[in-house]
């Protein structure tokens, strides 16, 4: 929701009477003060963070990369690709990709 249309909302709960005038000074100072980056959002703070691992790598360590920002086992991410390989090479299609696209450590 952009950041008019939350302020829009809360001069509606003002003007209906939901909320008071401090409430509302409050909301409306804390939505000005809060930035809005994509760091805000979870999803893309975590893509930002990927990294290729160098410690843990088989060929380029995109799986070890995906383990450490995710939490899951390298491993496991190594048996994905790997099953994904079989469905007309999309594992290995992404792989390269990723490969390409995301930094190294």
């Amino acid at each position: 929701m952009a950041l008019s249309d939350e302020l829009s909302k809360l001069e509606e709960l003002r003007q209906q009477g939901v909320l008071a005038d401090e409430e509302f000074a409050r909301a409306k100072a804390r939505l000005l003060d809060e930035p809005h980056s994509p760091e805000n959002i979870p999803v893309m703070a975590t893509l930002n963070a990927l990294r290729r691992s160098r410690s843990d790598r088989w060929i380029a360590g995109v799986c070890g990369g995906i383990a450490r920002s995710s939490g899951m086992e390298s491993w496991l991410c190594r048996l994905l690709f790997a099953v994904l390989c079989c469905f007309g090479g999309v594992g290995l299609v992404l792989y390269v990709l990723l490969w390409i696209f995301v930094p190294s450590e």
